[in-house]
């Protein structure tokens, strides 16, 4: 297996570049500043040179002008102390002698003349003003030759410093010059490259590609461009058919909503099983796209499957099918699972009825319908070709049955509710008629019976009574009957409770012959007038009933208003045993209607008896309930 050549990052690229010059860089530096420092160390040994020349002359001045012989020692000693420190240097100026063959010879010229010199200063008598004269000028003779020298030196240390920064000039100019050739071809020219094709790639041309070149970090990026503007290419090459599939399943959502809204509207909408059957059928054909559709109800007594509605079904089937025994075809199976099926009509073995297959059709779907788990029914799809569910489908499908069911279940509670509505209404007709044409009509039985015996005694008077009597009952329940048909409700006209109940006493008195005492007991509250119509009910009832059974001679009707309502109806008759109700059938229908209409009101009614003591009817109102009940109790 061949090696993999050695991969250059760019960085590594550009400090092989960079390394060698900044080295240079840094040697030419390096060399520059030793160079400038013996420069200012040499500067300093020409001065320090120069200071010995004066010192010298002023020596000689004090040796031979000056009046204090004092002075000398001590310039005798700064003179020796240049001399050390042009030998050894002194680096806190800094100062140091540029030592070569020349400038040796001449510093020991210097120190030889010097040594002559002292050797006079040094005597006590006073010096030859000539001869001192001579050796200054010999010695500074000497300092001069010490200083060229130097300077000499000093001058090829200028030269080799001009030379090192032409060096560093040229070293400059050399890595700026590389780096921006480098730069360009390494760095720039593959960035103007990418750039060029990213403006490609940004106008949609997304077959711009960029060459990789070398294999550092820009090839890489070169290598990642391509890449991604491959994937660009194949997604908007490919985009058009996404957006085919993504508006095709769009379209499919929308049509299932659809769909699922229609059912939605169709089952709050129908008032009736056909209306509904018939919408549904037509809605979930359109949906499954199916090429017909039934629907059947299960008749769980006889085993059987009525059909209710159909689409796409021939007559001649329609009218065949219309009811079928469980088991007698492939569709409608009472002992079947829950959740749509497929049958493939010419994979199963043939059954009696044969219809599906002479009708054309390859396969059907068949969903079952529950309702909390009884069979109520089975929805039947035809196809013409063989036919798939895909799950969503087949959740459609469940959920537009699922609401069918739902639609059937409300319009049977709503059946169930307004034949509770007629039977409560019928109970209502009931008490009416019981509580005011049934008495009327007893009463005018009881005055038939005495006008027929005042005739068989040829009482005239007590006749015309009589007749009397049964021309004001028939005027009566004429007028009950007309309220019953106008109103539903007894006559309280715009009185309050107190006068009904006062208006109801004097006709029981009328009719019964009976005495009769109204009192009330303290003051309160009105009753709503529904509620003074079913409370007013049951003393009518309570009086009717003392009149037919009690024979009773006084009756009382006490009324508290506070803190709550309350009516008492006594009679001092013959009352009867409280765990043994008379027999008599009316009696029990009166009590049985009495607690009714007290239930209604949310009251409390209590009938004590004891033979031979009379009979006390006693109704207590619930205050809460007398404020907020509601008007509706009217017609009930």
């Amino acid at each position: 297996m061949p090696a993999s050549p050695t991969r250059w990052s760019l960085g590594a690229k550009l400090a092989a570049v960079g390394l060698p010059f900044m080295v240079l860089g840094l040697l030419v530096t390096a060399l520059t500043l030793w160079v400038s420092w013996q420069l200012d160390g040499g500067a300093a040994a020409v001065n320090e040179a120069g200071r010995m020349r004066m010192q010298a002359y002023r020596l000689a001045w004090v040796s031979t002008l000056a009046n204090d012989p004092a002075q000398r020692p001590r310039l005798v000693e700064e003179f020796e102390h240049s001399l050390q420190v042009l030998a050894k240097g002194d680096p806190e100026r800094p100062l140091m002698t540029p030592w070569d063959d020349d400038v040796r010879s001449r510093y020991q010229a210097v120190r030889t003349a010097w040594d002559g010199m002292r050797a006079l200063h040094a005597t006590p008598a006073p010096l030859d003003s000539a001869g001192l004269n001579q050796a200054t000028a010999a010695l500074v003779a000497t300092i001069d030759g010490l200083v060229q020298a130097i300077e000499v030196h000093l001058a090829r240390y200028t030269s080799i410093l001009h030379l090192l920064q032409v060096v560093m000039m040229v070293l400059g100019t050399v890595a700026a010059s590389l780096f921006v050739v480098i730069g360009y071809h390494v760095v720039l020219e593959p960035v103007l490259l990418l750039k060029q094709a990213v403006s490609q790639v940004r106008t949609g041309d997304f077959e711009a590609r960029v060459e990789p070149g070398a294999s550092d970090e820009l090839g890489e990026l070169a290598v990642g461009f391509n890449d991604m503007a491959r994937q660009l290419q194949a997604s908007y090459t490919d985009l058009e058919k996404r957006v085919r599939e993504k508006t095709a399943e769009l379209q499919e959502k929308r049509e299932r909503l659809q769909s699922l809204y229609g059912v939605s509207l169709l089952v709050a909408r129908s008032g009736s099983l056909d209306e509904l059957a018939q919408g549904f059928v037509r809605l979930v054909g359109e949906a499954a796209r199916a090429d017909g559709a039934v629907l059947r109800w299960f008749d769980a007594t006889r085993g059987q499957f009525v059909l209710l509605a159909s689409m796409g079904l021939p007559p001649a089937i329609a009218s065949d099918e219309h009811c079928i025994p469980s088991g007698d075809c492939h569709c409608g199976q009472s002992e079947t699972p829950q959740g749509a099926r497929v049958i493939v009509l010419h994979e199963l073995p043939p059954v009696r009825r044969q219809a599906c297959a002479s009708a054309g059709w390859a396969s059907l779907v068949a969903i079952p319908m529950h309702a909390k788990d009884r069979l109520i029914g089975e929805l039947d799809l035809f196809f013409h070709a063989e036919h798939t569910l895909t799950e969503a489908e087949q959740a459609l499908l469940e959920t537009m049955t699922s609401h069918l069911v739902a639609g059937m279940e409300n319009l049977r509670l709503q059946a169930a509710e307004r034949e509770a509505a007629v039977a409560e209404e019928r109970g209502f007709l009931a008490r009416e008629l019981h509580d005011s044409i049934a008495q009327s009509l007893a009463f005018l039985n009881i005055q038939a019976q005495l006008m027929r015996k005042a005739m068989a005694d040829g009482d005239r008077a007590r006749m015309n009574q009589a007749l009397a009597e049964i021309e004001l009952g028939l005027r009566e329940s004429h007028g009950d009957v007309r309220e019953l048909l106008v109103h539903f409700r007894t006559r309280t006209d715009a009185q309050d409770m107190e006068h009904a109940l006062l208006a109801t006493l004097r006709k029981f008195e009328h009719q019964s012959g009976l005495a009769s005492t109204f009192t009330v007991h303290d003051e309160g509250l009105p009753l709503a007038p529904d509620l003074q119509v079913q409370a007013l009910h049951i003393v009518q009832e309570a009086l009717s009933n003392v009149r037919k059974h009690a024979a009773a001679g006084h009756v009382w009707v006490d009324v508290w208003k506070h803190p709550a309502w309350r009516i008492e109806v006594r009679d001092d008759g013959r009352g009867f045993a409280a765990d043994a109700l008379p027999p008599d059938t009316e009696n029990h229908v009166g009590l049985r209607i009495m607690r009714e209409r007290a239930e209604r009101l949310g009251a409390r009614l209590d009938v004590s008896s004891q033979a031979g003591h009379g009979t006390t009817v006693r109704l207590e109102l619930d205050p809460a309930a007398a404020e907020a009940r509601p008007a509706q109790l009217a017609t009930g």
